[in-house]
């Protein structure tokens, strides 16, 4: 085994995957991102990123099957955080904004299915970031199964799925980010550069990137809420790079980025 771990040593170092996220052709262009949030405020994001392409996006709510038209406003401050944060990793992507949460603050779990797959049929998103989560106790399980069943048909529609662990104690499970397998699940943590992140091996949660925002004091506290889009930004940035990764692919490639950076 140690023969064979020499060898991908070297022929990572031959492929320089650590100067894939600094490519200057990296910047997140070509990729559509689905926000399922609580909406973007367009006229914050356009002050801020005035380069970034315009936002689209429908907005969802529990008591409406069909969704409303997109108004370039937030129901809430949290998604337009997530939203720079994709942005200020990978100025180019194009947003899809889903709001799902409206100005009650809360959501239900068919809302965000209904989410999800619209950003798979009718938003053609390459990624879908969710900064959102659903405890298990809170979950029955028909709707367990119709949660993992939508993340699973976007892993084989290669639509990369990146969600939020729970904020609470470690062994609190939050629903979708536990199905680790078909998407890629994020922890909180601090990293002085904020294109760092690690792969945790040992962990549910498989991964942990930089989880601190830049718009507002609250989003100086540390969540895994601004955690998710950090990694969505850059996994944006290498779909830019290559276009036709499947989840599986991204998924390893991450893993190996994350040993050779912090080799």
């Amino acid at each position: 085994m140690t023969g064979a771990n020499n060898f991908f040593d070297r022929l990572l170092e031959q492929l320089h995957l650590s100067q894939i996220l600094t490519d200057p052709c990296a910047t997140g262009a070509g990729v559509k991102v689905g926000v399922i949030d609580s909406g973007i405020e367009q006229t914050v994001i356009r002050e801020k990123h005035p380069q970034s392409l315009p936002i689209t996006g429908v907005i969802y709510r529990p008591e409406s099957v069909k969704p409303l038209a997109y108004d370039g406003h937030q129901s809430g401050p949290h998604g337009t955080v997530v939203a720079d944060i994709i942005l200020t990793l990978a100025p180019q992507v194009q947003l899809y904004s889903v709001d799902v949460f409206g100005p009650s603050g809360g959501s239900d779990v068919e809302t965000v299915i209904r989410a999800v797959r619209h950003c798979l049929d009718e938003g053609k998103c390459h990624m879908i970031n969710l900064s959102l989560g659903v405890p298990e106790s809170k979950l029955i399980p028909n709707q367990r199964q119709q949660f993992f069943r939508v993340i699973e048909e976007a892993y084989n529609r290669d639509v990369l799925v990146i969600a939020a662990a729970a904020n609470d104690h470690p062994l609190t499970k939050s629903y979708p980010a536990v199905y680790s397998p078909p998407l890629i699940s994020v922890n909180k943590g601090i990293f002085s550069d904020p294109l760092e992140f690690i792969y945790q091996h040992d962990h549910a949660i498989e991964f942990q990137a930089h989880s601190r925002g830049y718009l507002g004091l609250f989003t100086r506290e540390p969540a895994t809420s601004w955690a998710a889009p950090h990694l969505t930004g850059i996994c944006a940035r290498i779909l830019s790079l290559q276009p036709n990764l499947k989840p599986f692919e991204m998924k390893t490639l991450l893993y190996w980025l994350s040993k050779t950076r912090r080799s």
